[in-house]
C-alpha cells in the first residue's frame, strides 16, 4: 500500500512512492522506491535514513527498480525493543529479503553503506541465492573491524565502545544531547556540509530512535561476532561479485583494507574513493557508477 510521507518536500524525495512492508509479525519497515528494471536494493548507513541514496537513485533508477528500506530501528520503520537477536545483522538480513519478496523480486543487487554495509554483508553470507551482486560503502566486516580498532587510534570510534556496553548508560547518555551526539558525526565525518533540510531529517529520525540504534551497535560487539566468527571458522565467503568503496583510513590505522576483503570476498573489486565517509551523497556520480560497474560482473 502506498502511502504520503510527512517529509517529502526534502530534496528529490518526492520521486519515491513510500510503503509500509511487513517483514516479521508486527514489524514493518518504511520502503521507499524509484524507477523500473532489475531490482537494486540501497541500504542507509549511520546516523541517516533511506534518504541518503537520493542522487544515486535518481541515477540507477533510469533503469533499475531502486529499492531503500529504512533499517529495523531507523527512520520512520517500526523499532521493536531488542530480545538479544532484535538487531542481530542476521535478522535485519531476513528483513532485506522479505522486502524485496514482498515487492515480487526473489533476487536483488544489494549495496550498504556504513550499518547497512554490515546488514549487506550479512546478508550476501546468508542469502546467496538471492543476492546477485554485493557493493559495501566504507565499513569493514565486524571481525576486521574490532580487529584493528586498537590503540590509540580506536579513538575515532569511540561510540562503537560506547554502544558496545550493557543497556542503560549508552542511552541514558545519548538520550540526554542527541542532536550534539548525531549531530558530532554528520559534522566531522564529512568534508560537505549537508543541506539544512537534509541534515534536520537525520537529527530528527535519529533522536527518534536512540535505544534501537544503540541496540543495532550493541549488537555488532556481541551476536554479530558469534555469527562471523562461525562463518570465518567455516571458510564461508560470499559468493556473489563484490564491489567496496572505502576512504584511505586503511592507511591511517595500519591496516590493508583490500587484504581483510579479499578473505571474504573471492571476487572483489576494491576501490578507494577520495571524499568523506557520507560517499553517497558527497560522490554520488563516482558510487553510481560503480554500482553500474559491478551489474556487469
Amino acid at each position: 500500500m502506498l502511502i504520503g510521507h510527512p517529509h517529502s518536500g526534502l530534496v528529490n524525495h518526492s520521486a519515491f512512492d513510500h510503503q509500509r512492508v511487513q517483514v516479521s509479525e508486527g514489524i514493518e519497515l518504511n520502503v521507499a522506491t524509484t524507477g523500473h528494471g532489475s531490482p537494486v536494493v540501497l541500504l542507509h548507513g549511520f546516523p541517516q535514513t533511506h534518504l541518503m541514496w537520493r542522487h544515486v537513485a535518481a541515477d540507477l533508477a533510469n533503469d533499475h527498480t531502486v529499492i531503500m528500506p529504512d533499517l529495523r530501528g531507523y527512520g520512520d520503520s517500526d523499532k521493536p525493543a531488542d530480545t538479544g537477536l532484535t538487531y542481530a545483522k542476521r535478522t535485519m538480513a531476513a528483513d532485506v529479503v522479505e522486502v524485496a519478496r514482498a515487492l515480487g523480486h526473489d533476487t536483488f543487487a544489494l549495496a550498504g553503506h556504513d550499518r547497512g554495509a554490515l546488514v549487506a554483508f550479512r546478508t550476501g553470507l546468508d542469502h546467496p541465492r538471492h543476492v546477485t551482486h554485493l557493493a559495501s560503502l566504507d565499513v569493514l566486516p565486524t571481525l576486521d573491524m574490532w580487529d584493528v580498532m586498537r590503540g590509540t587510534s580506536a579513538a575515532v570510534g569511540f561510540h562503537l565502545f560506547l554502544m558496545a556496553q550493557p543497556p542503560g548508560l549508552a542511552e541514558q547518555m545519548i538520550g540526554a544531547t542527541p542532536d550534539a551526539f548525531f549531530g558530532h558525526f554528520l559534522d566531522i565525518w564529512s568534508q560537505k556540509p549537508f543541506p539544512g533540510d537534509v541534515r534536520a531529517e537525520y537529527l530528527r529520525a535519529s533522536r527518534e530512535a536512540v535505544t534501537s540504534i544503540v541496540a543495532d551497535y550493541r549488537a555488532s560487539a556481541t551476536i554479530d561476532v558469534e555469527h562471523d566468527t562461525a562463518d570465518k571458522n567455516a571458510g564461508t565467503q560470499l559468493e556473489m561479485p563484490v564491489t567496496v568503496l572505502q576512504q584511505d583510513w586503511g592507511a591511517a590505522l595500519g591496516f590493508d583494507a583490500r587484504s581483510l576483503w579479499e578473505a571474504w570476498a573471492p571476487d572483489l573489486d576494491h576501490r578507494t574513493v577520495s571524499c568523506g565517509h557520507f560517499m553517497a551523497e558527497e560522490a554520488p556520480d563516482v558510487v553510481a557508477a560503480a554500482i553500474r560497474d559491478l551489474l556487469k560482473r
